[in-house]
């Protein structure tokens, strides 16, 4: 997926060779005068082993007629902004930072939000995060940064807070153009003036349409809903095709548009097929409804770009931020399962379980992130993804990002390495266990892998976690465990609603595909790519050289582009010392290029996908 901690010099040295020859070979890319058009589509939270002519022929089409990324990788975490700062910087999660939906920052970084811990959903957020660590708290340029310096047009459209990440330094509504759920509304990033008036012109309100998931979302997790998120992405998809491709057609020059479509990952998530029950899961007629709904908007940016005489000189990539499993809530162990709780199943894990079973170990109080307290002796569970552990909210001992199939812990104080073989003995345990990456600062801790093993530790300006834990999955029955695979997972979702997060194969392996002038026809690519590998081959495309901080780079796929060379590959197993009762934290990984990545992690027997 991305190399780690240190980059060989060796390696650095074939990519530096590999861009030269690729902007210097005779092939058609590098011959043009200009470089053509690029539309990079996230599919959000796609698997890729459920995309067919039936369930989605417009990406199956692309996938077989271009090039089928066949061996592709979210990052893990497996959630959304981690994969986001990856698509838009092309460098891992230990040089992004941003290591979950929900990370500690240690301060609010929005007045709405008055959390130690920031939710990257959100503009305002991502606006007090630039604030807090130095103007671009991802500490890269992102590829559509790059190109708006480069005299592209630029625009980036679709799901809050990954739409805005993609050049999360744009934020006057002048350069990069940036429309997502928040535009038009207090809180969201300008639009300029002009765009806004040919939003009306094709009789559409310039303020972003509300997700049509029927109401309250909260409403939608308790009874779930049966509709895909059409209303939404009707807007978003009319924008960009009438609105967006028009202009950048007038201004003639190339662009870059990123459009992050909220579906199949939306519906997916609140679907009502399933509630309590693990199947049909997340492929009841919802779901799939859900995974159609976004390929009919490429079916419709695709048309419009054919229409406008754009389709031949326009590279289209799509890709999934990650895969996704079924929210499962069960557990023999965990004392948070046993208590009593007025919206929570009987014998299920609440939100927030983790939290409530390290509290009950250390025997220290639980708050939210933002300081408020949880009784959790009189039956409450945590209301949010966020919370702290200690004697006081002021003095925490340690703080709990909660992000689905994994959970982030950050300890504090002067006894951290006492401190996280405590935490790691609690949480083995724990029959929802997956496996435990471990700061390596803290050092080697039986049963646990290193963060630095995964890409987690680099240039990264925020706080690195000190403990990442990732939890159980398995499959419910079918023939492709890939796609009915469930997993255990920290969230308000119910039992048989979507989610990910977890190190399983269903979660990791994501869809990738390519079609356009500079990509190979009917190529299957056995080589391992990932989500940080899209901005390194899309640079030497468009012929940007943009520098970068961090070594954790994605890498060209070199093997994709017309006339490219194929790449040699490898794959390994890693696994940690055993611990008490011989737990094991296993890694089954690939390298190409230089690169790594990583297909599936943790204990055998306790995760989808997991090579022994």
């Amino acid at each position: 997926m991305f190399a780690r901690s240190t980059r060989s010099a060796l390696a650095v040295a074939l990519q530096a060779v590999l861009a030269v020859s690729l902007l210097t070979a005779p092939s058609a890319y590098a011959q043009a005068a200009r470089p053509h058009n690029v539309i990079i589509f996230v599919a959000d939270g796609l698997r890729s082993g459920i995309v067919d002519d039936q369930t989605a022929p417009t990406m199956a089409a692309i996938r077989r007629e271009g090039v089928d990324f066949h061996n592709s990788h979210s990052l893990y975490p497996t959630v959304t902004t981690p994969n986001a700062s990856a698509i838009a910087t092309g460098h891992a999660l230990g040089d992004t930072g941003d290591f979950g939906n929900t990370i500690w920052v240690g301060a609010p970084t929005s007045s709405d939000t008055p959390s130690f811990l920031a939710g990257l959903e959100n503009d305002e957020v991502l606006g007090g995060m630039n604030q807090r660590y130095g103007a671009n708290y991802l500490n890269e340029t992102s590829l559509l940064a790059a190109a708006r310096a480069g005299g592209f047009s630029t625009a980036a459209i679709g799901k809050l807070g990954p739409t805005a990440i993609q050049d999360v330094t744009a934020r006057d509504g002048v350069g990069t153009i940036i429309i997502d759920d928040n535009t038009g509304f207090p809180g969201g990033i300008p639009l300029a003036p002009d765009v806004a008036k040919a939003i009306k012109a094709i009789g559409l309100d310039p303020r972003a349409e509300d997700r049509g998931l029927n109401g309250d979302p909260g409403d939608n997790i308790r009874s779930g809903v049966h509709v895909a998120n059409v209303q939404q992405q009707n807007w978003f998809v009319a924008v960009a095709a009438k609105v967006l491709l028009p202009r950048f057609k007038a201004a003639d020059k190339p662009f870059v548009l990123v459009f992050w479509s909220r579906d199949p990952d939306g519906t997916q998530h609140f679907n009502g097929d399933s509630l309590n029950t693990l199947t049909p899961g997340i492929n009841g007629e919802t779901s799939l409804a859900g995974i159609k709904n976004a390929d009919d908007d490429l079916s419709q940016l695709r048309e419009a770009l054919k229409t406008l005489g754009l389709d031949t000189t326009t590279d289209i990539v799509v890709t999934a931020d990650h895969g996704f499993s079924v929210s499962a809530k069960q557990s023999a162990t965990s004392g948070a399962a046993k208590l009593s709780y007025r919206d929570v199943q009987p014998g299920f894990l609440p939100r927030g379980f983790l939290a409530l079973d390290l509290a009950k170990a250390l025997k220290q109080p639980l708050f939210e992130g933002n300081g408020l307290p949880i009784e959790w002796k009189t039956g409450l569970h945590p209301r949010s993804d966020a919370q702290m552990i200690g004697p006081s909210a002021r003095r925490p001992t340690l703080a709990i990002a909660a992000n689905g199939g994994s959970d982030l812990i950050y300890l504090f104080g002067s006894k951290q390495k006492a401190l996280a073989a405590t935490v790691v003995k609690a949480l083995l345990a724990e029959d929802y266990l997956g496996g435990i990456f471990v700061n390596d600062a803290l050092g080697p801790i039986p049963g646990t892998l290193p963060m630095s093993a995964v890409g987690l530790q680099g240039a990264a300006l925020t706080p690195a976690p000190s403990l990442i834990v990732g939890f159980r999955s398995f499959s419910t029955g079918c023939a492709n465990p890939e796609v009915c695979a469930a997993e255990v997972a920290d969230t308000e979702y119910q039992q048989g609603q979507g989610i990910h997060g977890s190190f399983s194969r269903a979660d990791t392996h994501n869809f990738m595909a390519a079609i356009g002038p500079d990509f190979k026809t009917g190529f299957v690519d056995p080589a391992p790519v990932s989500n940080a590998d899209w901005a390194p081959t899309l640079r030497v495309l468009l012929h940007l050289d943009t520098p970068s901080k961090g070594a954790l780079n994605g890498r060209v796929m070199s093997e994709s582009l017309k006339d490219g060379a194929m790449v040699e590959f490898t794959a390994r197993t890693l696994r940690s010392a055993p611990a008490a009762k011989g737990f094991t934290t296993v890694l089954n990984e690939q390298s190409a290029g230089g690169e790594h990545y990583f297909d599936a992690a943790g204990a055998p027997g306790r995760v989808v996908g997991l090579k022994p």
